[in-house]
């Protein structure tokens, strides 16, 4: 498996950005650039990655695709494109953003996200946007959420179905399918099932915590791996099945610090199992 982050040393060229994730025990990438960004710049992050054996894992895209405003939504849907055209060029394993929803916050809940018309509008856009890239050298992939589809193995596996198309793929994110306590006690058995159903199809996933707090009514808290509940013996054992390309990528903290932390864990863990991180 492959192991990466967010960099947080600065940087003047491709090849410093490289060099720093070396230095911070990384063997993967997010690619540190947009669609927007010169051709020229693209091709050098690129070609950085490839020479210091840096797998490019993800590119994001992180907007609405389903937003209610038409003008947004077709918007929202363009640089869905773009970024995975990007992805394709520069070989990434996959271009990741979320299903979509009818909220007015970008990501939020909506008591229509689990609807039937909200199944088959994840759907019809997913196909839009691959069918207008016909991706070769990655995939569209959809980041499971709490309060829209993908939410369990089963939907994602129905969204794979429905969308049938070569060029979409898997990410997985086991803290955000952890949205109850009867899940986060049991959270070893959730991720085993996860990766039992959808394994031969991911490509990346993400690495954080999650924390049970005592507050009613229920508030479980992202945090850093080690530092809650996530069991991460069983994540790093299913990863560590999947092909040697697929990355595991730190996110959602903001201090330096907890990085160089999350990474020790992760990888003083791996060692005891006689793992490779």
């Amino acid at each position: 498996m492959r192991f990466g982050g967010f960099i947080f040393q600065p940087w003047t060229s491709p090849q410093e950005w490289a060099q720093a994730a070396l230095a911070a025990g990384y063997s993967a990438v997010y690619f540190p650039v947009d669609h927007t960004a010169p051709q020229s710049l693209i091709d050098g992050y690129r070609d950085a990655a490839r020479e210091a054996d840096l797998v490019i894992c993800e590119i994001g895209v992180w907007n609405n695709t389903l937003d209610q405003d038409p003008v947004k939504r077709e918007e929202a849907v363009d640089r869905a494109v773009r970024q995975l055209e990007l992805a394709d060029y520069v070989g990434a394993n996959c271009c990741v953003n979320i299903a979509g929803s009818y909220s007015a916050q970008w990501d939020g809940p909506h008591p229509d996200n689990f609807t039937p018309k909200a199944f088959e509008d994840i759907v019809l856009t997913t196909q839009r946007i691959i069918d207008r890239v016909n991706p070769q050298n990655t995939c569209y992939s959809l980041e499971p959420m709490p309060w829209m589809y993908p939410d369990t193995p089963e939907s994602y596996l129905a969204l794979i179905e429905a969308i049938d198309r070569p060029g979409f793929g898997v990410h997985l994110d086991m803290v955000n399918v952890i949205n109850s306590p009867a899940l986060y006690y049991r959270n070893g058995e959730v991720i085993r099932d996860w990766f039992q159903k959808l394994g031969d199809r991911v490509r990346s996933c993400h690495a954080k915590d999650i924390r049970l707090a005592g507050r009613l009514t229920v508030h479980l808290d992202e945090c850093r791996p080690g530092a809650g509940g996530l069991d991460y013996r069983t994540y790093l054992e299913c990863v560590s099945r999947l092909p040697e390309r697929t990355c595991l990528m730190l996110e959602h903290m903001t201090e330096a610090q907890d990085y160089v932390e999350a990474t020790r864990y992760l990888k003083g863990l791996a060692a005891e199992m006689g793992l490779t991180l």
